[in-house]
């Protein structure tokens, strides 16, 4: 007995040590999360740099993904977040159920005769040993008894869910793009709930919500404006046809311009593609189009409209650009690339031509050009681009330099210096290359235009619908960028649209925003949308972040332009970070939107044409953003309701499984006697009760997917973790103890009374009692899954009812035979003897249809009396006339399939005149119920194409019913059939 109480002492002193490590953790998890990724981000910034040094790639990447996992791993969602603050509230009940048995128990034994009864005496050690260690003994003891009211299991269940569920992303066709042969891409499973919960959506605009396939309309050349017409560059306002318009030469100033951007790019041309001098020439000297490849399509655009137009790119030779005009072949040496980063806005290179000349070919944004250039037609240039960024097109500033041999020959030493520099490289670099590209000599701008992605508008608006706010953060231009929100519906005509742009001091950009908030507050009816550029952003979080934010918040859209991708990551943080603490998702397809999709609780890559840099660093990846809607609203709504669902459900039947225990110790005299054997103690949680909540967080649909889609506003019901609060928490709890003392007090109050209940006269004893608690206990818990499941599959079938067999199979087994490797078996033929006795099942009846009958009538009351909008989707979907198929089954006539379907059963359940409902009508509203499943289940658009007719089984039938399979509109006139 002492051997075995020094035992029990030790487990118990190891668990203790592993609780005061875990609480530790949980109160201190953000400090020490915060050293630990210091820590480690400083080691894996070490190894950068040395396997940079080294070449090593792969090893490279290898380390770029732990890096992401190690800074994705700090974050906590708010629903484990959740899980945690229940822990701590079962941990508390735990110790308090302890500490009143251990009290309870020392109370009762203050009469001698329950302190060392006759059957029981104590030892002489017993007598003499501390009172205090008796009681910490005694105290450890209850804790080991009452500790499975923790569901350690929990943790287990939940990445097995996430792990699981996040396969049906991938697999789901509506996110699958055949265009591009495509499917969704999950990177992480850790945040699937995460996508139920959004309220910021941040998005890039270029190949995010643009098809980023760039198609030249317009140029500005020395003050003129040019369009492209049949092959040849047309000034503005002449066409192909009047005499002054077809122009076979290109000027000087025209030629020099498509040349800078011929040479001021990082195309590439087509291995296997050849450009000999026998290649087939147009009339105006041009070779048959080149296949050109880029990781900017801003730049295979130009260098495309370009060769259209007479100048070819025909490509590199070593160290040499080869150029042709209009046939004249022309070889640039490339000497140096200043390559493009999004602080300057522009590239460069250095060339030299034919001649020996050194020339400086600029290109980028007209907020680094313009400033920098000396000469040329700037006022009328700067007023083109305006005009292009009015009409939506991307615009781009070309300029030039000559340099004379005693400035190429400083540069080129300035230069050398500072890429050989071992210290501050990269801010000496910058400082070359501003020295270099300055004086510039102005050549004109160019206007691309970039498409919209289907379903962009319509995306947006859903966004809106659903109570999430869309921020648009991009590098475009003012002008451009407003023009493409309204295009795509991120702003509304009607929308007042404020302005914070332009702005170069503090004082007036404060200034400006006070005005803004004053004028939100007055018109308050309406809505807003802001546009704020990347100059006055930085001045407003300088000193005016507050006021800023108060801004944002109150404005439905706001639009961010002229972003680098650091100010990105920074708004995003900003959201982030503020009092609310709201849940934001970054959706972008380059480079330079990763910092934003890494700042982001949820990253989102767009698998777009600027390589795999976003899609590699997000947490999903997508082909394109109208399959954002499916991502949030059908799938983050399942994943959010599945893991609230599991969470609260693991809670309850960990309570319903422990406080019978606890009950028993008055019937006990607090002896730590066991009401439940030590295998069905195992097993609760592994076995018998495990696989229904898995399979329900895996394949539940409390509402069809299509349902969920169409409307938007549902996800407003699951926003601010409506599921995982503390009164749904509340409610779970108060149930398991409900049915607790209902499976224990029924029991007792059955067949308490009356023990000998066994056909053959026998008594029933503790274990029996105790495997009829735990019998019903399981039949009570599966059964309550059963409740909490909308969507039955052959699956949830198969374990709930399943799970419920194999119990009472296993039971059978377990204490039916006499297993040789068990040193006790106290079981022997209990459960044989319980299942026997014909009151033991009225018992097991009575009891499961006790607890379970108020929680129906609660779910039904609550339906009728306070429907969320979910529950009334639940009743519009399932209840009067299948409206769910309306939008899915439609006839030629434009008439829906279920429109006389659902006629005939409002008529029929009700809902006219009263008289007009007979006992046949009745029997034909079963009938009619009946044939719903045989409707084909169309999407919306979709016709039904008639295969045959129901089956003549039903006397009434509604007309033009028929099975069948969709088809497209092409098919229409076939859905018209004879009725047999």
């Amino acid at each position: 007995m002492l051997k075995g109480e020094t035992v029990l002492i030790c487990c118990l002193y190891s668990s203790y040590k592993k609780i005061c490590v875990s609480l530790k953790m949980f109160f201190f998890r953000d400090r020490a999360a915060d050293y630990s990724s210091r820590s480690r981000h400083k080691q894996i910034c070490r190894m950068h740099k040395k396997v940079k040094a080294r070449g090593e790639k792969m090893i490279w990447l290898a380390l770029q993904n732990i890096d992401k996992a190690e800074r994705s791993s700090g974050y906590r969602t708010a629903r484990i977040k959740s899980m945690n603050s229940f822990l701590i509230i079962y941990l508390i009940i735990l110790l308090f159920e302890a500490v009143l048995s251990t009290i309870l128990k020392y109370a009762w034994q203050a009469e001698e005769k329950w302190d060392e009864p006759w059957y029981n005496e104590k030892t002489e050690h017993e007598r003499n040993s501390s009172k205090i260690l008796r009681f910490i003994s005694d105290f450890l003891a209850f804790l080991v008894l009452y500790n499975f009211i923790i569901p350690i299991s929990l943790y287990v269940t939940v990445e097995m869910q996430k792990f699981l569920g996040s396969f049906f992303i991938g697999w789901d066709l509506d996110l699958y793009h055949e265009e591009t042969n495509q499917r969704a891409q999950v990177n992480t499973s850790d945040l699937n709930e995460e996508l139920g919960q959004v309220e910021y959506v941040f998005t890039d605009k270029t190949g995010t919500l643009t098809e980023n396939e760039m198609q030249f309309r317009e140029c500005s050349i020395n003050g003129i404006k040019y369009q492209e017409i049949n092959g040849k560059l047309t000034p503005e306002g002449l066409s192909e046809d009047s005499p002054d318009g077809t122009r076979h030469d290109l000027v000087k100033e025209e030629e020099l311009f498509l040349k800078a951007v011929c040479l001021c790019h990082t195309v590439q041309i087509n291995a296997d593609q050849t450009d000999g001098a026998d290649a087939p020439w147009r009339a105006n000297g041009i070779a048959s189009p080149l296949e050109y490849y880029a990781s900017s399509p801003d730049e295979k655009a130009l260098v495309e409209a370009a060769s259209r137009v007479g100048v070819v790119f025909t490509g590199t030779s070593g160290d040499a650009m080869e150029v042709k005009s209009l046939g004249k072949r022309e070889r640039y040496k490339l000497l140096h690339v200043l390559e493009f980063d999004p602080n300057r806005r522009r590239m460069s290179v250095i060339v030299e031509s034919p001649s020996g000349e050194k020339l400086l070919f600029t290109k980028g944004a007209e907020s680094s050009i313009l400033p920098r250039s000396k000469s040329g037609e700037i006022d009328k240039t700067r007023i083109h681009v305006d005009e292009f960024a009015l009409k939506g097109l991307r615009t781009l500033c070309v300029a030039y330099r000559r340099f004379t041999p005693e400035e190429y020959q400083e540069i080129g030493k300035r230069l050398h210096e500072a890429r050989t520099a071992l210290q501050q490289r990269e801010e000496k670099l910058a400082d070359v290359f501003s020295f270099i590209e300055r004086d510039l000599e102005l050549l004109g701008a160019t206007g691309v235009e970039d498409k919209l992605q289907e379903k962009v508008q319509e995306t947006i608006e859903a966004l809106r619908v659903a109570g999430i706010k869309v921020w648009v953060l991009t590098g475009d231009k003012h002008e451009t960028a407003v023009s493409v929100s309204l295009s795509c519906g991120h702003f509304h005509r009607t929308m007042n649209i404020l302005e914070l742009v332009q702005h170069k001091s503090d004082s007036t950009c404060a200034e400006q925003l006070r005005q803004l908030a004053k004028r939100i507050k007055e018109d308050h009816v309406i809505q807003h949308g802001l546009v704020v550029d990347g100059t006055s952003l930085s001045l407003a979080l300088r000193e005016h972040e507050k006021l800023f934010m108060e801004v944002c918040k109150n404005c439905s859209a706001v639009l961010c332009c002229r972003m680098a991708p650091l100010q990105k990551a920074k708004v995003v943080r900003l959201l982030k970070t503020s009092p609310e603490k709201p849940i934001t998702l970054a959706v972008g397809d380059g480079a330079n939107d990763v910092s934003m999709i890494q700042e982001a609780h949820v990253g989102i890559g767009i698998m777009g044409k600027e390589g795999r840099q976003a899609v590699r660093n997000s947490d999903y990846a997508i082909a394109r953003f109208k399959f954002l809607s499916k991502l949030l609203f059908v799938h983050g709504h399942f994943y959010y309701i599945r893991i609230a669902t599991l969470v609260q459900y693991f809670f309850y039947k960990n309570v319903c499984f422990i406080t019978p225990q606890f009950l028993y110790q008055f019937f006990c005299l607090f002896s730590q006697q066991t009401l439940y054997d030590s295998v069905y103690l195992t097993l609760y949680n592994i076995c018998f009760t495990s696989l229904p909540v898995l399979i329900y967080s895996l394949f539940e649909q409390h509402v069809h997917p299509h349902v969920l889609q169409s409307k938007p506003v549902l996800y407003r019901d699951i926003s601010k973790n409506a599921h995982l609060g503390f009164k749904p928490f509340l409610y779970w709890t108060v149930l398991g103890f409900f049915h607790a003392f209902v499976f224990f007090y029924g029991s007792y109050l059955l067949m308490g009374e009356d023990a000998s209940l066994l056909g053959n006269g026998q008594m029933f004893g503790n274990w029996t009692f105790g495997t009829l608690v735990f019998t019903v206990m399981v039949i009570t818990v599966t059964m309550k899954m059963a409740l909490e499941t909308h969507f039955w599959t052959w699956i949830n079938h198969f374990v709930t009812w399943g799970s419920i067999v194999f119990y009472f199979i296993f039971s059978l087994f377990y204490g039916g035979i006499i297993w040789p490797f068990l040193h006790t078996q106290d079981m022997y033929f209990v459960f044989v003897q319980l299942l026997s006795s014909g009151s033991a099942w009225f018992a097991i009846i009575v009891i499961v249809v006790a607890c379970l009958f108020l929680d129906v009538v609660k779910k039904v009351l609550y339906r009728h009396l306070r429907p969320t909008s979910t529950e009334k989707a639940q009743l519009t979907e399932t209840g009067s006339g299948v409206n769910c198929l309306d939008s899915m089954c439609c006839l030629s006539d434009g008439e829906t399939a279920c429109a006389p379907l659902r006629r005939r059963l409002e008529r029929l359940m009700g809902r006219c005149s009263p008289t007009r409902v007979n006992r046949k009508s009745s029997r034909d509203a079963v009938r009619v119920l009946l044939i719903v499943d045989c409707l084909c289940l169309c999407k919306s658009g979709g016709v039904c194409k008639i295969r045959r007719p129901l089956p003549l089984v039903l006397d009434v039938r509604p007309p033009n019913i028929y099975l069948g399979v969709c088809v497209t509109s092409e098919d229409m006139q076939k859905a018209h059939a004879p009725r047999p």
